[in-house]
């Protein structure tokens, strides 16, 4: 298990760094509908997300919250799942947030046929042999995240002409 200083030098596994400021469920105490998710993401992607667990206290809303996020993260005929877990991966990589790389990354190898290939776009999809139009998107992603304010028409017939729609972009 990884490990990590503690608050006096003292060091600590990872699973036992509080992820929440308010109550985190174990398995027991979960409903019936989460414990099942829960383990099913165990099972693919190898872990619980911690944003699972940390909303799941208010099953109520995590429910709302993960019907969305299925909602958001789901395929449509102008942007696969696999091109909606890029976007992902390319701005968490671009937000710094570690935490959000290692869970959208692992569920882009999920999505991927070639996992050395996902793993090369969680990491820096500009080295990966991406078709124009991944490149056009993930630049795109990146550019929204880091500077929005230079975001222009441009950006977008750029994504129309890689076959893109208004809905898709």
């Amino acid at each position: 298990c990884p490990i990590r200083p503690g608050r006096t030098g003292s060091v600590r596994p990872m699973a036992e760094e509080r992820i929440s400021w308010f109550p985190v469920l174990t398995d027991d105490e979960l409903d019936e509908p989460e414990r099942k998710l829960f383990a099913k993401a165990s099972q693919v992607i190898g872990f619980v997300p911690n944003v699972f667990r940390t909303y799941a206290w208010r099953p109520e809303r995590f429910r709302a919250w993960f019907a969305h996020f299925k909602t958001v993260m789901e395929g449509t005929p102008g942007l696969s799942a696999r091109e909606r877990e890029m976007i992902s991966v390319v701005v968490s990589m671009a937000n710094g947030c570690l935490y959000c790389l290692v869970a959208h990354g692992g569920a882009l190898r999920e999505q991927s046929d070639d996992k050395v290939e996902a793993d090369r776009i969680t990491f820096d999809y500009r080295r990966a042999d991406l078709t124009t139009r991944e490149r056009a998107i993930l630049d795109y992603a990146v550019k929204v995240t880091t500077n929005p304010g230079d975001c222009e028409e441009s950006d977008i017939e750029a994504l129309r002409a890689e076959g893109l729609s208004h809905e898709d972009i």
